[in-house]
């Protein structure tokens, strides 16, 4: 009888730690939306949506269903970001920088690009990990959207593309490595805000680099997307 006695508690505590693990897990997703909820729509407002920016594109495929196990090999890029902090797909309309007037490249040191130089104390340091990032397959030429949820216009966006011969998969972004392919003056933003870009002479996997420079604050943005030309 002692025996079954034993074997109940220690059940009995397992499921209870087991409980108590998935009621974290759950609390800890509501904070960290309540988070993005509370707190990012004031000083947030978007990212590239096509092609879609790395944790944009996380945030998309997985958020319904973002402790899955599956993730880890059917998207090995997604799992290690959200592995090393969800509120970076959480809050993917907030990855900016403020008070860079303008000088982005000596705000953001190479190999930081698309953290946007691990902007909020490195919340999307992830984002810069080389690797089979899942790619979009897109024309040389074609038109980009930037999604602003907060319409608060831009001074002008910039879209680099990686050289021919840059490697994602082995290979952090450099300055060095980029090509400006894409850009506008001050304009109007929204849900569609399009930019003509034009990538010549390029094939395959290659990283599509947007600089968004907000109209109502010195504050810029950074995106890193993941294309396939495909010619």
């Amino acid at each position: 009888m002692s025996s079954i006695n034993g074997d109940l508690a220690v059940f009995m505590l397992s499921t209870s730690a087991t409980t108590t693990r998935r009621v974290l897990t759950v609390l800890g997703a509501t904070l960290a939306l309540l988070t993005t909820l509370v707190t990012g729509s004031a000083s947030a407002h978007g990212a590239v949506s096509d092609p879609p920016a790395r944790h944009y594109d996380c945030y998309q495929r997985w958020a319904a269903n973002w402790q899955s196990p599956e993730m880890a090999t059917q998207d090995p890029m997604c799992y290690q970001a959200w592995k090393a902090d969800p509120n970076a797909m959480w809050n993917w309309n907030g990855l900016f920088r403020e008070g860079v007037k303008g000088n982005h490249q000596g705000a953001i040191p190479d190999g930081q690009l698309c953290s946007a130089g691990r902007a909020h104390s490195g919340r999307y340091a992830a984002l810069d990990t080389p690797g089979n990032w899942k790619t979009v397959d897109k024309p040389r030429s074609f038109r980009l959207n930037l999604h602003d949820q907060s319409a608060h216009g831009a001074d002008y966006i910039r879209v680099y593309a990686t050289r021919q011969g840059f490697d994602p998969t082995t290979q952090r972004l450099r300055w060095s490595d980029l090509e400006l392919v894409g850009q506008t003056g001050k304009i109007s933003t929204g849900p569609t805000t399009p930019v003509e870009v034009n990538a010549a002479g390029r094939t395959g996997h290659h990283v599509l680099y947007t600089v968004w420079q907000a109209s109502h604050l010195d504050q810029s943005y950074y995106f890193c997307s993941d294309v396939n030309f495909t010619g």
